[in-house]
């Protein structure tokens, strides 16, 4: 059970360790692009090019979907990047259903864990296989896998890293729990729980009061997507990344200075902070330089 990108290499992982998939549930088509045109979920294009049977319900707890979901016969369910299940689904095969989750749990539950610990300026984060339980990333876990998080990273570069390694969890995972043999560690809960609530256009509007360094984590935590962003211009200007400069130069936070050829920066609350790679409404994608030759500001 998954639908994007990330998803991917999980299903396929597990089709090349020769696992006996039934069937792979995704979510329905969407249109797409600006011909909104129906569009499936990168999940179910893999498995159409596998032959595997695919099915996508609108809701979870429909009957029909329910009758032909429990005619597979699963042993075992995975999920990977997608919906909250219902306990009717979860509970329904013998073996259980175990979710990979892009953090160290109990660390970082809900859904956005990449995001959030380069947000925070997390030095590491992983991926984690546990049981589904009722309550949302609290189940037994079976297996952990750590990352580092480098200085140069993003979420983008993250997430693509994750999405590696907990493919290969994900076999790890059916393979134990095929043998018989895995562990189940109940989590506990630490003082510190940092936790990764969904992410809004409003949560991405940057704070200029707050410290460089902070901005700059805030910047690299949802690079590529959805983006940081400020107002420059009167336009929405998205932010993919910045770098913390020195200079004597005073100003309020959220106040700009520019030479309009190599640099534009921002006053935070604790410095400056330089924007090398942005892209305002409307406009393209581009690094700072080209895009001070285009634009007026």
């Amino acid at each position: 059970m998954g639908t994007p990108e990330f998803a991917v290499p999980s299903l396929k992982s597990l089709v090349e360790s020769n696992s006996n998939i039934v069937a792979v549930v995704t979510v329905p088509d969407k249109p797409s692009g600006r011909g909104q045109k129906q569009t499936a979920s990168p999940v179910k294009v893999y498995a159409q090019e596998k032959g595997i049977p695919v099915l996508q319900p609108e809701k979870l707890k429909n009957p029909a979907f329910l009758e032909e979901l429990k005619s597979y016969n699963a042993d075992l369910q995975v999920v990977v990047a997608f919906r909250m299940l219902p306990e009717v689904v979860w509970n329904m095969p013998p073996k259980g259903t175990f979710n990979l989750h892009s953090s160290l749990l109990p660390q970082y539950r809900g859904a956005a864990p990449i995001n959030w610990a380069v947000i925070n300026g997390e030095t590491e984060t992983g991926v984690t296989t546990f049981f589904i339980e009722k309550d949302i990333d609290t189940g037994k876990i079976i297996f952990q896998d750590k990352e580092t998080i480098s200085e140069d990273d993003d979420a983008g570069s993250l997430h693509d890293r994750l999405m590696l390694k907990g493919a290969q969890l994900v076999v790890k995972t059916v393979k134990a729990i095929e043998n018989g043999s895995f562990p189940q560690e109940a989590q506990q809960e630490p003082a510190d729980i940092k936790m990764a609530p969904k992410i809004f256009r409003e949560t991405c509007e940057i704070d200029w009061n707050r410290p460089s360094f902070e901005i700059h984590n805030f910047v690299r935590g949802l690079s590529p997507y959805p983006a940081a962003w400020t107002v420059l211009n009167g336009l929405s200007c998205k932010i993919f990344r910045t770098k913390i400069v020195e200079t004597e130069e005073t100003a309020q936070p959220g106040e700009y200075r520019t030479d309009h050829k190599t640099y534009l920066r921002f006053c935070t609350g604790d410095g400056w902070l330089s924007v090398e790679n942005l892209q305002l409404e409307g406009k393209k994608r581009m690094d700072i330089s080209d895009f001070l030759r285009g634009n007026k500001i």
